[in-house]
């Protein structure tokens, strides 16, 4: 291991290496992002404005920093070339979010975020358009990552949960892990699409997955009885039946599927 010293009063918070061989971080006593160059030590700042206080940045699909700064209360872009800072501040009503964290979809353009005020939300990067969302539980929203399926997932730390976001309608299922109180704080996506959850308060490595199945509940055995699909993702939006049939949509594989009593 090795380690790099930076200016003294900066208070590194998060990182993310960059396109040109160097590393981003958010500077977040000083109100600046950082770049450090692995090389030989060089370590630069960029000035984020009067108010800064930057937790999270990400580097986006256009090779630029993207930052969740909690004192300016914006998502802020910086041109990595030209220094150039861009914000792009949350809506009036929604003073004092907490930014945290960040994560892009799989479109390239839409950026998710969280705060630990009780919000997550989205940033069309291209357009500027923001929609901010209440999050089940309040406070707590902290990591969050995109799954190679599609999926947008966050950790509350405080809420000690884990939400799946429901992109068409802003809202969040939550997902509770089998400790109590342990803190979920932040999240990652495997190749499988699998989350894992580091819970910060129970000191415990969490993970979560979909089975791609549709379950049953035999009320006379007390279990449940589970049915694959032959095909990856099926994403079966909902259930409705008639007697002796189970009906659900695909919208994963553009499909329908039924489930017939024997």
């Amino acid at each position: 291991m090795k380690e790099y010293p930076l200016p003294r009063g900066q208070g590194p918070h998060d990182v993310a290496p960059a396109a040109d061989g160097g590393v981003w971080y958010t500077a977040q006593l000083s109100g600046e992002l950082g770049w450090l160059d692995p090389k030989t030590g060089q370590v630069k700042a960029i000035n984020l404005g009067a108010g800064s206080a930057p937790h999270g940045v990400i580097v986006g699909p256009d090779g630029a920093p993207w930052i969740t700064d909690g004192g300016l209360n914006a998502i802020v872009r910086v041109d990595p070339a030209t220094s150039e800072v861009k914000r792009f501040a949350l809506p009036a009503d929604r003073s004092n979010a907490n930014l945290n964290t960040a994560v892009f979809d799989r479109d390239g353009r839409t950026l998710w975020f969280t705060g630990q005020s009780g919000v997550f939300g989205r940033l069309d990067t291209q357009g500027g358009a923001m929609t901010v969302f209440d999050a089940p539980r309040g406070a707590g929203p902290y990591g969050i990552a995109t799954c190679p399926d599609g999926e947008v997932y966050y950790a509350s730390l405080a809420g000690s949960y884990v939400g799946r976001i429901q992109k068409e309608t802003g809202g969040a299922v939550v997902l509770a892990p089998p400790t109590a109180n342990q803190g979920a704080r932040r999240v990652w996506c495997d190749s499988k699409s699998r989350v894992w959850v580091a819970e910060w308060s129970a000191g415990q490595l969490a993970v979560y997955w979909g089975e791609n199945s549709i379950k049953h509940f035999d009320p006379a055995a007390q279990a449940w009885v589970g049915h694959a699909h032959p095909q990856p993702n099926a994403n079966v939006r909902q259930l409705l039946g008639r007697p002796g049939e189970v009906w659900g949509a695909m919208s994963g594989q553009d499909k329908l599927v039924v489930a017939r009593a024997p």
